[in-house]
């Protein structure tokens, strides 16, 4: 990092592609995240490009020769750069590529997208600070933190079969759950399930196993970030956690965005990564000066809860948590890749890493039910008067994330969206 910005990031950039000239679009020519789709004549996976309302097809507008995300992804940063400011070339204002641009350029409501990638390995870190420190005090009231979250990047391996793009829906899990007064446990539909405001992280240029990844060049194997959400049944997740951790309460739903926003987009956003005065250093592999000058990136994030009665009536739901990755996360994205490979295990291109729930420090900045709800203790009540201890079934989350800063150019994520059917023996 440190090198200075190219001009692809100039907030003066136009398109011709009106759309994505409009102030609130999440898609500026400055953007110009990645992902996978298809069209109802022709099944076959297409990289594409979101570019304000549309969709650019990278093959048929002679940028690339295959349609392979995930080969696509070991490129070198160097490559990536070369290709992004290719595609910024043809699509700016005054282009000479502008008509071979525009007859690869798709409506993004005529396509159907999927996941980003072919995702081979998903692993979840539970790196939000102020989410580990509010849920471990509902169980933990004079120790909520254990003693190594501020030394090692807590995570578990996740189930890459249950991933799902936004606008998907899924089924309330079973399982096994045992109230405090019962005498053994029954199986039953999850009555606690909540929702996760997380990113993802998609891992580019593979390392070999038994290399690890220096926190130097941590950066350089990451491809982009998406928005993620990690369902989860907390009444399973409380009779089973221990002693292995989350089993069968996460691996039944996790809902993807389909846009990865690449790191030369977020380069503008980057700021210092600073531990609270008094916290530990971390240890040298997860430690270098540039990752202190700036491996925190300012993201802002939130959360909506559409009801199924929202959703009949035409209302759009309820904001109901605001967060920022840069404040919530205790670690960067950087360690986290330096960190998951250090014993020698070796990523891919297309692997996911989950951030963790990313909440903030008050609980308008909730990234779960679990806190929001202090547990069910506390209902939350929407705006039409329903309310709400855990999800129900026909509600549907949406988050959405952006980066904003003074004289740069506002980037969105688009929408993670998903929504809550009955368990299937309810249905």
């Amino acid at each position: 990092m440190n090198e200075p910005l190219d001009d692809t990031l100039s907030p003066e950039l136009l398109s011709w592609v009106t759309s994505a000239n409009k102030p609130d679009t999440d898609f500026p020519i400055q953007n110009l995240p990645f992902g996978r789709f298809h069209t109802s004549e022709d099944s076959a996976w297409r990289i594409g490009v979101a570019i304000g309302q549309y969709v650019l097809d990278l093959r048929k507008a002679g940028l690339i020769g295959h349609g392979d995300m995930n080969r696509l992804m070991q490129a070198t940063p160097a490559e990536r750069l070369a290709l992004r400011q290719a595609i910024s070339a043809g699509l700016r204002q005054g282009s000479a590529q502008r008509d071979l641009f525009e007859a690869a350029l798709l409506p993004q409501t005529a396509v159907t997208l999927g996941l980003p990638c072919e995702v081979g390995d998903y692993s979840d870190f539970y790196i939000g600070i102020h989410h580990a420190t509010e849920v471990g005090r509902q169980f933990r009231p004079d120790s909520p933190l254990l003693p190594n979250y501020k030394w090692v990047p807590i995570g578990y391996h996740g189930r890459v079969s249950t991933l799902q793009v936004s606008g998907s829906s899924f089924h309330r899990p079973m399982g096994q759950v045992k109230t405090p007064e019962a005498s053994e446990p029954v199986l039953q539909p999850s009555a606690r399930l909540d929702f996760e405001l997380e990113l993802g992280i998609f891992v580019g240029q593979p390392n070999r196993m038994g290399m690890p990844i220096p926190i130097e060049q941590a950066e350089q194997h990451v491809f982009g970030l998406t928005l993620f959400n990690d369902w989860s049944a907390r009444d399973l997740q409380a009779w089973e956690y221990q002693p292995l951790g989350p089993f069968l309460a996460k691996s039944f739903a996790s809902t993807v965005s389909p846009w990865m926003v690449t790191m030369d987009a977020l380069k503008p956003f980057r700021r210092p990564f600073v531990r609270p005065e008094g916290d530990p250093d971390p240890l040298p592999y997860l430690d270098s000066a540039d990752n202190r000058a700036q491996g925190a990136i300012d993201i802002e994030m939130e959360v909506v809860l559409q009801t199924a009665s929202m959703a009949q009536q035409g209302h759009a739901g309820d904001v109901i948590a605001r967060s920022n990755f840069a404040q919530a996360a205790y670690w960067t994205v950087g360690q986290l890749l330096a960190h998951h490979s250090v014993n020698g295990c070796a990523l891919r291109p297309g692997d996911l890493l989950g951030s963790g729930t990313l909440s903030g420090p008050t609980k308008e900045q909730y990234g779960s039910m679990l806190e929001l709800t202090t547990g069910g203790k506390h209902p939350l009540t929407l705006s039409n008067g329903e309310t709400r201890t855990f999800l129900e079934n026909g509600d549907t989350i949406i988050l959405r994330a952006y980066c904003q800063r003074e004289g740069v150019r506002r980037i969105g994520f688009g929408e993670c969206r998903g929504t809550v059917l009955p368990a299937l023996s309810q249905a």
